[in-house]
Formats: structure tokens, sequence, C-alpha cells
């Protein structure tokens, strides 16, 4: 099994850098900038040197460098370019494509250098929205796209929940909950997509809330030993790919939390669209938009 990618395909490169295929030939037949390989049936393909170059020529571009002046310039001199640009948006995209990097190539130490390159004039929240969930978004279509594995996916998502982990044990030392209310985090049966809920659990303490999470896959019926110890709670969940029926998860909640007494149910992710333009009981509110609710809190 090969596990670090070494050849990319047109396509890839165009997803990846953002950069038409299309616009990327011109590039190549015109400026020379690319260098692929072909081929039995003379079809393009590109190693890791050539990603690394589209992703800084592609950089570069985005701040007002016309292709025939980059053209001309080394590749360590496109490099040293690219790490020349300081602006505040250029380190966030410059780190985007690092990680990117890092990603494709397993290379824990690339991912690691340019978190903490960005820990030096930014905090951990604004690491996570400004850099983090964009890249997230872009991960997601590149899965979609099948220019990614899930084997890459799963790699750079685990190295972010190590950075959510610490940062999470950081503010639990530095913060004393402000509220009684108790915000109960868990994901439903067969659902194991964590990493947003995770950086709820995250906000919801930075902003002085107190809250647990149980982790993914819970059985509904689990829930019933909190309500025997706590009054004041609030439930929330995140739906990424389950459940299959979101309008049957919300009755089942309804039979098995809420016989005795009715308790907050909120509602995140994808799949909460599905649901979103329906009647739903006035104990389930939606969110699909993440930011909104945390500045809100």
């Amino acid at each position: 099994m090969e596990l670090i990618k070494q050849n990319f395909s047109i396509k890839d490169l165009e997803n990846l850098s953002g950069i038409k295929a299309h616009t990327i030939r011109i590039w190549e037949k015109r400026y020379n900038i690319l260098n692929p390989d072909r081929t039995s049936t003379n079809i393009r393909t590109y190693d890791s040197s050539n990603l690394q170059k589209i992703l800084n020529v592609a950089f570069l571009n985005e701040h007002g460098y016309k292709i025939s002046r980059i053209s001309k310039l080394s590749d360590e001199e496109i490099a040293k370019m690219v790490r020349s640009i300081s602006a505040s948006t250029s380190k966030e995209n410059r780190a985007q494509n690092s990680f990117k990097l890092s990603m494709m190539n397993f290379d824990e130490e690339l991912f690691n250098t340019t978190y903490e390159t960005l820990r030096k004039d930014k905090n951990f929240r604004q690491i996570f929205h400004q850099v983090f969930l964009p890249l997230l978004e872009q991960i997601g279509m590149l899965w979609q796209t099948d220019t990614i594995k899930p084997i890459h996916e799963h790699y750079i998502v685990d190295l972010i929940k190590q950075k959510l982990y610490f940062n999470l044990a950081e503010i639990k030392k530095e913060i004393k909950p402000t509220s009684d209310k108790l915000y109960v985090l868990f994901l439903p049966e067969n659902e194991i997509h964590d990493i947003g809920i995770i950086y709820l659990y995250y906000e919801l303490l930075y902003h002085g809330n107190q809250a647990i999470y149980l982790g993914p896959s819970l059985p509904l019926t689990d829930l019933g030993y909190l309500l025997e110890r706590h009054d004041n709670l609030s439930f929330v969940s995140y739906f990424t790919t389950a459940p299959g029926d979101v309008e049957d998860f919300i009755n089942q909640f309804n039979e098995e939390v809420c016989e005795k007494k009715t308790y907050e149910l909120l509602l995140f992710g994808h799949k909460v669209r599905e649901i979103q333009h329906k009647e739903l009981p006035a104990f389930v509110k939606t969110h699909t938009n993440l930011n909104q609710f945390i500045d809100n809190l």
C-alpha cells in the first residue's frame, strides 16, 4: 500500500491549488511553470515538488503577482517571495497550504512547525476560526472529489484534534463556570465525526458554561442516567452522517429524555439542513452556522 501520495493528476492540482486545470495547462505550455511526467497513455502526472510549486505560484498570483513575472523566478526565489509576504491573510493562506502538504505527505513536523508559527501572533481560537475551519471545509471538498483518501482526512483531523484537546485542558484550568446550566454534548449512534462537537465543547467552556462531552455513537437511552443527577440540562448534538432520519431521532429523544420534563435540544451539523424548514417541537433548536451560535454565547 502506498502510504504517501507521490503522484498527482492535473485535477488534483486544480482541487488543491484552486487554479483551474485549463489555466495550469496554459501556464505549463506558455511559461514552463511545471514539469510533469507522462504515463504510457500520455496523461500528465505531477510529483510533490510540482504540487509545492503550484501552491506557491497560486499564492503569489492571488496576491497580485503576474504569472509572467513569477515564471522568471527560480523555485527558491518563488519560495522566498512567499515567505516574505507578511500580511495576516497571507500567513493564513500560506499556513493552509502548509497544512495541506503535511496532510498529503503525513508530515507531522511540518504541521507542528506551521502551527507554532501561527501561535506567535494568534491565539488558539483565532487559528481555529481563521485557518482550521476553512481548511476542514477544503478537505471535505477534496475528499468528495477523490483528490484525497479517508486516510489523509483522518490524519490531518487527528492532528487538529490533538491541538484542540491540549487547549481544552488549558481552558479547564483557567476558566471557572459562571452558569448553573449544564450543557451535555454527545453524538448519536453511528456518528463518529467529532471534531465539530469537540470544538463546540471548547467554546462553551471558554464562555464560562458548564459542559460535559459524552463521546460519539451514544444511545439515547444512556442519557437517562444524567436526568437523575442534574436538573438544569441542555442537550447538544452534532450530525454529520448520522442519524439516518433526523426527525425520528427527535421523536426518540422526546420519548426517552423528555418523558417527565422537557429538555432543550440543540442540533448542529450538515444533516440539520434536512429539517431546516420543517416545523419542529419547541424544545428543538437547529443551528447551521456554528460561528453565529458561538457569537451569541
